[in-house]
C-alpha cells in the first residue's frame, strides 16, 4: 500500500517500552487490535472500546452502520511514540497517534498500552479515543465543522473514562491538556474561533490549540447560562455562514466569551456526563493468540498497511520472503507476503503468494485483493487490453463474494472500466456510491464519486458530495482539489445551494 495522504496526530509524552510478551488479536464489531502484550489486558482495553463507541451512539442518538470485517479500525500497538512516527513516516516529535483513514484500510497507531503513571499523561487509550472520535463523527453526519469545533468534540470524548462499576463518564477534565493550558503559547479567541486566521498565524512550536478547543466545547455543552448557542452555532453553519460569523452571531462578544472561557477552567469542579452500563448496547470481544508464523510477520503487516516508499518495500519483501519460506502453511504470512511482493512491482509473485493464501484460507479478501492491484496493473501494458481488464474484474468480483461490503471491490469495479477506457455501467457507479457510503472519510474516494456526479451533470449532488472536503479545516491537495471542482458543480447546479454543512441533527 502506498504512503497514506492524510492523518489526524495528537500530540504529547513519551510511552516507556515494557518487555516483549506474545502477539494477540481482539476482535469486536468496530475494532481490530493487535498488540504483543497479554491477552487479557488487550481484551479488556478492545471491550473498553466497544463501550467508548457505545457511548458515543447514546449520546449523539446515531448508530453508524456496522463495518463489514476488514473496515473496522485496526489499531496497531507498537512500542513507542517513535515507533509510531516511523512507521507513519512522520518528522513531527510532537505526534503520539495516528489515525489513517482510508477505505478498507482504516489504520490507528498507538503507543503501547500501560496504565499511565500520572493522570497528567496522555495514555494509549486517550490517543485512541480521539482518533475515534473524528472517525464515529465522519460516520454519521455529512456536516463540515471549524477546526476548534472538530477538535474540542474529540478531546471531549477522548477525556472519557470507566468506573469499575462499568459506568463510563464522558465530558470529564482533560486533565492530559493541564499543562497545555497553563504553560504553551494562548490562542486568541479569535484565532480559536476562526479556522483560516488560525492556520495562517499559528507559531511553529506548540501552543494551546487542543486544550482550549476542548475548554470552548465543555463550557458550551454544560454551561446553563449558554444553553441552546451550540445548537444556534451549527444551524448558522449548516446555512453558509462562515465559522467566524457563526461565532460572533452564537456567541454574542468574543472577549467576554474569553473571559469567561478564563473563569471556567478555574473552577474547582466541572461537570460531566455518568452512564450507567445498563444504558450501553455493547458488542463481544474475542481474543486469540497469534501463531508463531503471524507474530513473526506482524512487523511486515504493520509496514505494508501504514505504506511504504520504493526503497523501503524492497528492504520489506526481503524480510517476508524469508518468513514466508519458514511458514508456508501459514494463510497469513502468504498473504503478508502478496502484498509486500505487490509494493515491490512483483506481480507474477504477488499473485502466487495470494493463490497460496487463498488455497490455505478461501475467506483471506486482503490476499483477494492483492491479486485484484497486481492484475490491474499488468492489464495496462497488455497487448489485448479487453481480455485483460475482464481478468481483472473477473478478480474482483472473487473478492466481493469473500466480502459483499467491502469498500475496495466496489470502487477497483468501477476504476477497471475507467482504467480500459470504458464507460462505467450503471452497476459499477452504483457500486463507486455505496463505497463511499461505507467510507464517508476516504478524501480520494469522494472525489472520484463527485467527478462521476458531474459527469452525469447531477451537479447539486456532487456539490453535496465536495462540501465535506473542500471546507475541511485539514488542508490537502484533495481539499483543495475539491474547492475547485466544488465552485464548478455549484456555478452548474439548478435549484440553488444546498447548505454548506449538510442538514445534519445538531451534534
Amino acid at each position: 500500500m502506498t504512503r497514506a495522504l492524510f492523518c489526524f496526530c495528537s500530540a504529547l509524552m513519551l510511552l516507556a517500552t515494557p518487555a516483549r510478551a506474545d502477539w494477540h488479536e481482539a476482535s469486536s464489531e468496530h475494532f481490530v487490535i493487535y498488540a504483543d502484550q497479554g491477552g487479557s489486558g488487550v481484551q479488556k482495553f478492545a471491550e473498553r472500546l466497544e463501550k467508548f463507541h457505545a457511548a458515543m451512539a447514546f449520546m449523539l442518538g446515531k448508530e453508524p452502520e456496522s463495518p463489514s470485517a476488514s473496515n473496522r479500525v485496526t489499531v496497531f500497538v507498537v512500542g513507542s511514540q517513535k515507533k509510531v512516527r516511523r512507521l507513519a513516516d512522520l518528522k513531527d516529535k510532537f505526534t503520539a497517534g495516528i489515525y489513517l483513514p482510508r477505505a478498507g484500510n482504516i489504520v490507528a497507531i498507538v503507543p503501547r498500552l500501560r496504565s499511565s503513571g500520572s493522570k497528567y499523561d496522555l495514555s494509549s487509550e486517550n490517543i485512541l479515543r480521539h482518533e475515534y472520535a473524528h472517525h464515529f463523527l465522519s460516520n454519521i453526519s455529512s456536516r463540515t465543522f471549524p477546526l476548534w469545533f472538530q477538535e474540542g468534540f474529540a478531546e471531549f470524548y477522548a477525556s472519557g473514562r470507566d468506573k469499575r462499576d462499568g459506568t463510563i463518564i464522558l465530558g470529564g477534565p482533560a486533565q492530559h491538556r493541564a499543562y497545555e493550558l497553563t504553560a504553551s503559547r494562548e490562542v486568541p479567541i479569535e484565532q480559536l474561533l476562526d479556522t483560516a486566521n488560525y492556520v495562517q498565524n499559528r507559531s511553529a512550536g506548540y501552543d494551546q490549540f487542543y486544550g482550549r478547543s476542548w475548554l470552548l466545547f465543555h463550557y458550551l455543552t454544560f454551561e446553563k447560562t449558554r444553553k441552546s448557542q451550540m445548537t444556534e452555532f451549527q444551524k448558522l453553519m449548516a446555512g453558509g455562514a462562515t465559522d467566524i460569523a457563526a461565532a460572533r452571531e452564537a456567541f454574542g462578544d468574543l472577549e467576554e466569551l474569553d473571559r469567561d472561557l478564563k473563569r471556567y477552567v478555574a473552577r474547582k469542579k466541572l461537570s460531566a456526563l455518568f452512564l450507567p452500563p445498563s444504558w450501553l448496547k455493547t458488542s463481544p470481544v474475542t481474543i486469540r493468540k497469534l501463531g508463531d508464523g503471524e507474530a513473526e510477520i506482524m512487523q511486515v503487516i504493520m509496514e505494508s498497511r501504514t505504506g511504504v516508499d520504493e526503497k523501503e518495500a524492497v528492504e520489506i519483501v526481503a524480510s517476508a520472503r524469508k518468513i514466508a519460506t519458514e511458514y508456508p502453511d501459514d494463510a497469513a504470512v502468504q498473504e503478508a507476503l502478496a502484498e509486500a511482493e505487490y509494493d515491490a512491482d512483483n506481480d507474477s509473485e504477488a499473485i502466487a503468494a495470494a493463490d497460496r493464501a487463498l488455497a490455505l484460507d478461501s475467506n483471506r479478501v486482503r490476499a483477494q485483493i492483492q491479486k485484484i492491484y497486481a492484475y490491474a496493473r499488468r492489464a495496462e501494458s497488455a497487448d489485448d487490453q479487453d481480455a485483460a481488464w475482464k481478468a481483472v474484474r473477473a478478480e474482483i468480483v472473487a473478492a466481493n463474494r469473500i466480502e459483499p461490503d467491502h469498500p475496495i471491490p466496489l470502487m477497483e469495479y468501477y476504476r477497471a472500466y475507467r482504467a480500459a477506457s470504458q464507460t462505467p455501467p450503471d452497476i459499477a457507479i452504483q457500486g463507486l456510491q455505496r463505497a463511499l457510503e461505507l467510507a464517508p472519510f476516504d478524501y480520494g474516494l469522494r472525489l472520484t464519486v463527485a467527478a462521476q456526479y458531474m459527469e452525469d451533470k447531477k451537479y447539486s449532488v456532487a456539490a453535496a458530495t465536495l462540501r465535506p472536503l473542500a471546507f475541511n479545516p485539514h488542508q490537502s491537495e484533495a481539499s483543495e482539489a475539491a474547492e475547485q471542482l466544488l465552485k464548478l458543480a455549484e456555478s452548474k447546479a439548478d435549484g440553488g445551494k444546498i447548505g454548506a454543512a449538510g442538514t445534519d441533527k445538531e451534534l
